[in-house]
């Protein structure tokens, strides 16, 4: 009979936990990125979280606002009963939603906004930096891009009833975080938030959040769309969003992406074989028993939005997609560009490039300080028809 050799039952429990988190333990580690396997793991990390009923994110002063925009509804409890569950940006402001001091990592956000998603641009700033490391309209950077509600169902992302706003990324920082909201539209915008961190060591080799919204209506012709490009150090890329509205008529999708790694110039080392290939579907996104268009939301992929197009407004149909790469992480030790192509057909089955609307969100980690980002397009260029 083959006989196991003992081993100590507690060594045997790290094992497993080893194994099925994927990663070793290092010293913070725990406090910061948690999976059902970590779970059990003592941590000596400090939980906060900041929101309209505690601003700083300090221990014990949770609900102690005496005004705010639940006031009134509380003017019979008083304090501590909802009396500042929201905040109120105002047209052309900038509001701080946190300012935190680290060492820590952001664990998740939940929002949701008011006003017009594509005009709210949400920034993060590490570790003092003067240029954010995220730039993004609020809702492309929840997979929303299109300013309607679609429901998404991924690790990195979910979007609940009614507009539910979650992201998951795991967001560490050395020396501070600061996340501002800027409302650009000519409203008042109120935003329902929380953002839950924590307080504790970051290893030396966790890199930075990064994330980058670029737009191009219509794409001019014979040129590929830039999904990013000037990125500069160390990281991985892993995440791609596009909202695309298909400004010509038929199929859009089989444009190939492509990732030039680390000095690659005419030719990438990564090509891939078609937009819905890319996006993990096939076939036009398919139904095999209606031919239409299938929506579609997972835990790494998704096309989780289709909006049909509209002729008595003039509107093309619309796509909302996402493809995170939390298995398949993109490495880069120097620099990245990421570029797709718009394809559909002609006759004679001849590609034909395509002038469409496409926007992106570029999600990666890299070391800093990080190269500076494209200008954010301006308040008229960022607008989606309706």
């Amino acid at each position: 009979m083959h006989m196991m050799k003992s081993v100590n039952a507690g060594a045997l429990l790290v094992l497993c936990v080893a194994a099925l988190s994927g990663c070793e333990r290092r010293e913070g580690f725990d406090g910061i990125s948690t999976s059902l396997a970590t779970l059990p793991r003592l941590s000596d990390a400090e939980t906060r979280s900041i929101s309209p009923e505690n601003l700083t994110g300090e221990k014990g002063k949770g609900g102690m606002a005496t005004e705010g925009t639940g006031a009134n509804a509380a003017r019979e409890l008083g304090q501590g009963w909802k009396v500042s569950p929201s905040v109120r940006i105002v047209a052309g402001d900038t509001f701080t939603l946190a300012d935190v001091t680290g060492p820590g990592a952001i664990q998740h956000i939940w929002m949701t906004p008011t006003g017009n998603w594509r005009l709210s641009i949400l920034r993060f700033y590490w570790d003092g930096e003067t240029a954010p490391s995220i730039e993004v309209p609020v809702g492309d950077f929840f997979a929303n891009g299109w300013g309607e509600f679609a429901q998404v169902t991924s690790l990195a992302v979910t979007v609940n009833p009614g507009s539910g706003f979650n992201s998951y990324w795991t967001m560490p920082f050395r020396r501070s975080v600061r996340i501002t909201m800027e409302n650009i539209d000519d409203r008042d915008m109120i935003l329902y938030y929380q953002i839950d961190y924590t307080l504790t060591d970051v290893p030396a080799d966790m890199a930075y959040l990064h994330a980058q919204f670029r737009r191009s209506n219509p794409l001019p012709g014979m040129e590929d769309y830039t999904i990013l490009d000037g990125v500069s150090g160390q990281g991985q890329y892993v995440g791609t969003y596009m909202a695309w509205g298909a400004n010509s008529p038929g199929w859009w999708g089989e444009g190939e992406i492509k990732f030039f790694i680390d000095g690659d110039q005419q030719f990438p080392t990564i090509c891939g074989t078609g937009t819905e290939d890319y996006f993990c579907g096939s076939y036009g996104f398919s139904n095999p028993k209606t031919g239409e268009y299938m929506e579609f939301s997972n835990a790494y992929t998704g096309m989780p939005q289709v909006i049909a197009a509209n002729e008595e407004r003039g509107t093309p149909p619309r796509f909302g997609l996402y493809r995170w790469h939390i298995k398949d992480p993109i490495r880069f030790s120097q620099d990245l560009r990421v570029t797709i192509q718009a394809l559909g057909w002609q006759s004679e089955g001849r590609y034909l490039h395509l002038n469409d609307d496409i926007a992106s969100v570029a999600y990666w980690y890299q070391t800093e300080p990080h190269a500076p980002f494209s200008v954010l397009p301006g308040k008229d260029a960022l607008a989606i028809v309706k």
